[in-house]
């Protein structure tokens, strides 16, 4: 049953996110209200607040459920697998998906008041992964920290990159690439 509830609270987050994105992006994030909001997507402004604890964490809606995955999918890899292997098998999957979020990664850069949380939400989910790599490694917390800032480096270059030569269709090629170069000694414990 617990399963069933999570899902459910998981698809009514995607849904009031998918909402809110719509309508910053037709009328512009300062201009819609929660209670806007709300009433699209056919929930009470209460239920809203159940979901997030402000508007501008409807913009990241999807983010934080993204890191929950991704360290899900991060301790589900095989046990012999090597740390720095699991963080590009996992995250070069979630590439594609995070390109679906172009919407939302536009809206961010152009308010500035979603840059500053991006960061911080962006910080608490690469947090997140840190946490299921070192439970599922052993290493100790410096190790895994270097290995999932290189991570996030290695998905970041790429993503630059792929923008700077509009290569969005090779953009796996410049993902592997990245990782391959990156490649940090401590990543073959």
């Amino acid at each position: 049953m617990a399963g069933l509830r999570e899902r459910t609270r998981r698809a009514v987050q995607a849904e009031l996110t998918a909402v809110a994105l719509d309508l910053f992006t037709e009328r512009g994030f300062d201009e819609v209200t929660v209670d806007d909001i709300a009433r699209v997507a056919g929930v009470s402004k209460r239920s809203f607040f159940r979901y997030f604890p402000a508007k501008e964490d409807a913009v990241f809606g999807g983010v934080q459920l993204m890191g929950d995955d991704i360290a899900e999918q991060l301790t589900g890899r095989p046990p012999g697998e090597r740390p720095w292997e699991s963080l590009h098998a996992v995250l070069r999957e979630w590439v594609a998906r995070i390109d679906t979020e172009s919407q939302a990664i536009r809206l961010i850069e152009s308010t500035p008041a979603l840059r500053a949380r991006f960061h911080q939400k962006r910080e608490a989910v690469r947090g997140r992964i840190a946490q299921a790599l070192a439970a599922r490694t052993g290493l100790d917390a410096f190790t895994v920290d270097l290995l999932t800032a290189a991570a996030a480096a290695a998905i970041d270059c790429a993503s630059r990159e792929s923008l700077r030569t509009s290569a969005a269709e090779d953009r796996m090629k410049l993902v592997d690439s990245a990782f391959e170069k990156l490649r940090p000694a401590c990543a073959e414990s």
